[in-house]
């Protein structure tokens, strides 16, 4: 694809939008064309995201005139869970328009579309054929991408039954704004288990996992699973997230080994290691590493995502590069923070 894509921004003063931004304004076929914020508007986007100083001259802009007279190609929505469907409800957007939604309204199937516009759940090593051809995408959450891609293997050959997943993330995936678990004072020297067994990226990963073992138990009314218990924690660090997920399998390590690399063959950002797996080596990267450990009939899948790439933004801007039918890895070739 020659022509650029014209890129704009709803919510660009977050988390997800600035790591966003980062991405986007050195991918090589994107031109960013607004970033709208109505508390920034008239203000230098530097001002805010203070590391992009030097890379752009942008500013950001409550003018929304362009959702209407169609002259970008795709908006991302980096907005609050629950502000999606409220924006879209409130402006109108024209139909030619791709839409990547960062936030949770339109993941799960009751939910996932909005008017005539029906969202695609943008999992690329689950739904890239549907995603390619796709006009909406609906963005996984950051705990949901990880796990399921430790898990999603076991569902393709029928293996999974009660699953026991722990996972800890950093101080980003609660988001910019300020709460008594996000000061420095809390997070430091600190951990703490929240939303235990009830955690609202259960029923996106359940869903996922009923695409390829369809057995799979739902989520139940009050929010747990009887087929995957999750305890998630708050680390001591601002991004990134370690998953260990403990399922019973017979499978010798030699074939498990085998069954993740062919499930995972031309999936460029997912990654089999063989050798022990740790947070750094995905850090500020769009990857996924992987690590099976197997002891006896116990079976132990270790899976690593940075929650602002691979977890959200960086994923998005895969989903794009897939609908435009960009080179998959355009703007995301990144190099670990390993020191």
């Amino acid at each position: 694809m020659s022509k650029k894509v014209r890129v704009g921004i709803i919510g660009g003063a977050g988390y997800t939008g600035g790591e966003l931004l980062r991405l986007l304004v050195n991918h090589p076929q994107v031109e960013i064309a607004f970033i709208n914020s109505k508390s920034n508007a008239g203000n230098p986007i530097s001002q805010v995201h203070a590391d992009l100083i030097g890379e752009t001259d942008l500013l950001f802009s409550d003018d929304l005139s362009p959702l209407q007279d169609g002259s970008v190609d795709v908006i991302f929505l980096c907005v609050g869970h629950g502000d999606a469907r409220k924006f879209l409800s409130e402006y109108t957007v024209n139909d030619k328009i791709k839409i990547i939604d960062l936030s949770q309204d339109f993941r799960l199937a009751p939910k996932s579309s909005i008017g005539n516009r029906q969202f695609v759940y943008g999992l690329p090593e689950l739904n890239k054929d549907q995603i390619k051809s796709a006009q909406n995408i609906a963005n996984p959450g950051c705990f949901a991408t990880g796990i399921q891609l430790g898990l999603l293997p076991l569902a393709k050959a029928g293996l999974l039954g009660p699953v026991y997943t722990t996972g800890i993330t950093g101080s980003t995936g609660a988001g910019q704004g300020l709460s008594a678990t996000s000061h420095f004072s809390w997070r430091a020297n600190n951990i703490q288990a929240y939303k235990t067994l009830t955690h609202q990226h259960l029923k996106e990963i359940t869903q996922s996992i009923q695409q390829l073992q369809p057995g799979f138990s739902p989520v139940t009314a009050e929010g747990s699973s009887e087929s995957l218990s999750f305890i998630p924690w708050r680390g001591d660090f601002t991004r990134g997230i370690f998953i260990s997920s403990l399922v019973d399998c017979d499978w010798k390590l030699e074939q498990l080994i085998e069954l993740y690399s062919d499930f995972y063959k031309g999936q460029p950002f997912t990654v089999l290691s063989k050798s022990e797996i740790f947070l750094k080596q995905v850090v500020n990267t769009n990857k996924c590493v992987i690590q099976l450990e197997k002891i006896g009939s116990k079976l132990v899948v270790h899976s690593a995502i940075d929650n602002l790439t691979k977890g959200a933004s960086g994923q998005a801007v895969q989903n794009m590069n897939l609908i435009f039918g960009l080179e998959e890895t355009a703007g995301l070739k990144l190099k670990a923070n390993y020191f």
